[in-house]
């Protein structure tokens, strides 16, 4: 028999695989991943290094989704939070890959040249060099967690029968379903505004904490 003209299996059909798998449950393992495809197992492991590498896959083709020309905005604070919202969004479509990638070491190209490009953007506004990974750690905290809470039900707080949370649930009432996008612009706001009073920090910016 000779051998088909298109390639059974390719990096692409491996990481759009083990992201429909994480969507679905949480999780992946290569050998749901391989049969879910139609191949060995062994066939899998020719194309990535073992789970960490489908974990890369994995990174890579969610920040795909991110706009590659937010950073491009200035001055450092606007290019941050352009970033951030488009980063937002595109995990917000994902939020299962959140713990899994959190915790795993990044290593895909794409995605660090994209986390070069935001250390330059600080140095070159001023940030010294010890305060540039606290910065960038910070905002993807407050990225990921709310594309966590994007995820979350509307009504989080739920008083039970005999519990009374008269204001809480006023409050909560008054928000509404925009709490989550409401939240995150309250952080990021306070965030750069925070980055901004760093010493030697943030000297290129006069922007108000709202800026797009």
């Amino acid at each position: 028999m000779g051998r088909p003209r298109k390639a059974l299996l390719d990096r692409e059909r491996i990481g759009a695989t083990a992201l429909e798998l994480v969507d679905e449950k949480g999780d992946f393992s290569v050998p749901e991943m391989a049969r879910r495809l139609g191949v060995q197992t062994a066939s899998v492991y020719h194309h990535v290094d073992g789970r960490a590498g489908v974990i890369e896959l994995l990174r890579e083709r969610v920040t795909d989704a991110i706009d590659p020309g937010s950073l491009d905005a200035a001055p450092w604070d606007r290019a941050l939070a352009a970033w951030a919202r488009s980063y937002r969004a595109a995990f917000a479509a994902h939020p299962r890959t959140i713990p899994m990638l959190m915790t795993s070491p990044v290593r895909a190209p794409k995605v660090l040249a994209q986390y070069e490009q935001v250390a330059a953007i600080l140095l070159d506004a001023g940030f010294p060099p010890p305060a540039v990974m606290p910065v960038i750690t910070g905002l993807d905290n407050i990225v990921l967690g709310s594309a966590l809470d994007m995820s979350a039900p509307e009504t989080m707080w739920v008083a039970a029968e005999g519990v009374s949370a008269p204001r809480l649930s006023a409050a909560q009432d008054a928000t509404g379903p925009a709490r989550a996008d409401q939240a995150f612009d309250l952080t990021l706001a306070g965030f750069l505004a925070h980055c901004r009073s760093l010493p030697e920090g943030g000297q290129a910016s006069s922007d108000p904490p709202h800026a797009p």
